[in-house]
């Protein structure tokens, strides 16, 4: 039965992605849409993505790069995070590409990140949430969190715990979180956080992406009036190691490529959240294709967003003022 639920979402989500991207193509022939086209520099910013050795945060990092930023690529792959800074430096001349290795299935791991990004880094202007796992048969993080909401939505709660006062101190300052259209499916099952009584990969997957949701808009209240703004981000359906884990995703993603963007495409909107001027006092947004877009019900309900904050808090051991 399960996997006739995740069969079932699968098909949806397919179905969705299909005929949202022949629109947007429709649409993109008379306009730039979804393109960020934004000039401003970053000279002298310093900006932190996780997940930047491949995918949507490789092409953010190599944008924000050539925008003249100090990029710290944060990944559990060092030795790929490498290989992709030394592209990026010799792709945009800018040199100030470095790497810090970040495990963000492993409390104590980004604990440890923090503390030298704390002890290295003077600023924090750009904070991009961007790695993620998806649709990953049943695992648990060090820590005995459900691997998707662990990583997804607890890791980067955590990462952005320790390093806000250093981003409060960087002002004006940004916070991108990556989510995705999937969280329209998604519900917070506060009673089975951890889908120990029930597992299914995709709804997993679209709980974690609504948890995305609600902490954007929830740490984006609490940071009202600070110049630090949060914002969510949809980057599309994106050709990427995201689906490594399903065999059906992969084949919707084959049939219908034509329609599935490239990680340069996906990357725009996590840019656009990054540096366009007009953007400087909007907090709390959700965006697709550079432009603001649909949060479904369960995303907006403030209730639900303070008891997951409550409930990440106590998971994680951590008191957040």
């Amino acid at each position: 039965r399960g996997k006739v639920t995740m069969l079932t979402l699968i098909a949806i989500l397919g179905v969705i992605g299909v005929l949202w991207y022949l629109l947007r193509g429709y649409i993109r022939r008379f306009s730039a849409g979804g393109v960020c086209m934004s000039s401003a520099r970053l000279d002298g910013k310093t900006v932190l993505i996780t997940g930047a050795n491949t995918g949507i945060g490789k092409e953010t990092a190599r944008a924000l790069a050539a925008r003249g930023a100090r990029v710290i690529i944060a990944c559990r792959d060092v030795l790929k995070g490498v290989a992709v800074a030394t592209e990026i430096r010799s792709d945009t001349g800018n040199q100030q590409v470095v790497v810090r290795r970040l495990d963000l299935a492993d409390t104590q791991a980004i604990r440890h990140f923090a503390k030298d990004i704390l002890k290295d880094e003077k600023h924090i202007h750009i904070l991009i949430n961007n790695a993620g796992v998806m649709m990953c048969p049943y695992s648990k993080t060090t820590d005995g969190f459900e691997m998707q909401f662990g990583v997804n939505h607890l890791g980067h709660f955590l990462l952005t715990h320790l390093l806000i006062d250093l981003i409060k101190q960087s002002v004006p300052s940004r916070i991108i979180i990556v989510s995705s259209l999937a969280h329209v499916v998604g519900r917070i099952k506060f009673d089975d956080l951890q889908s120990e009584r029930s597992y299914d990969g995709g709804l997993a997957y679209c709980q974690s992406k609504l948890a995305n949701i609600l902490f954007t808009r929830e740490l984006a209240k609490r940071l009202q009036g600070l110049r630090v703004t949060v914002n969510s981000v949809h980057p599309g359906s994106v050709k990427s190691e995201l689906v490594r884990h399903s065999s059906m995703l992969a084949i919707l993603f084959w049939l219908f490529s034509m329609f599935i963007k490239t990680p340069k495409e996906g990357a725009q909107t996590s840019v656009y959240c990054a540096v366009a001027e007009e953007l400087e006092f909007v907090s709390g947004k959700h965006f697709s294709d550079c432009s603001p877009a649909f949060v479904a019900p369960q995303g907006r309900n403030e209730e639900t967003a303070k008891r997951l904050w409550d409930v990440s808090c106590e998971l994680l051991g951590i008191k957040w003022e």
